[in-house]
């Protein structure tokens, strides 16, 4: 019953628009919007700021590609933290499933061990002000918000056949000072669908 409900309610959604809404250079927008985190406590990208920039990923419990990668998010986003730059790991979920959605997120980051906030974007204007399309989909901002990498993890959904570390050199070029060699990479993901606005 549960199944067919989720279903019903995933149709009326209005799917994510193809074009990308920032550009390299653009300031984070929305970034004092409150979502839920796994904690329960209300935080907003703001909130999850580090004084050296701001890591911000889209993402979902059971899209198989988050699963491919959900190590190396975990690995990238703790070491990031620890050199000063922010992390937050953003998905959508729907009113229905709502609170089977906050347990499944608890567990999945307990799961790969993440050391920073895990929130829902209920309403999908976060997403929607980012232009976020696919899940995983990483935007790292510099420490005056603006962004300066958009894309991909890495090049392979296998750990073992990883051979561009993107978002890791990304985060290391930010914190070292140093230009970061691609700025913008392809992705490929689960498809995001926004709530349709009211």
């Amino acid at each position: 019953m549960k199944r067919k409900s989720l279903m019903v309610v995933i149709v009326s959604m209005s799917v994510a628009a193809s074009a990308f809404a920032l550009n390299l250079g653009d300031k984070a927008p929305t970034t004092d919007v409150k979502m839920k985190n796994v904690d329960g406590r209300e935080l907003s990208i703001a909130d999850a700021a580090g004084k050296e920039g701001t890591l911000v990923i889209f993402s979902c419990n059971h899209c198989p590609f988050v699963k491919a990668w959900q190590d190396r998010i975990a690995s990238i986003g703790n070491a990031a933290k620890g050199k000063g730059v922010g992390v937050i790991v953003i998905t959508r979920t729907i009113p229905l499933v709502i609170r089977g959605q906050f347990r499944r997120n608890a567990e999945a980051r307990a799961t790969v061990g993440l050391t920073f906030p895990y929130v829902v974007d209920v309403t999908s204007d976060v997403a929607r002000a980012f232009g976020a399309t696919r899940t995983p989909e990483a935007f790292l901002f510099d420490k005056d918000g603006k962004l300066v990498y958009h894309g991909a993890i890495d090049d392979s959904q296998k750990a073992d056949e990883v051979s561009a570390r993107y978002l890791q050199d990304a985060t290391n070029a930010l914190v070292s000072g140093k230009q970061i060699a691609n700025k913008e990479t392809k992705f490929v993901g689960c498809g995001i669908k926004y709530r349709t606005k009211t």
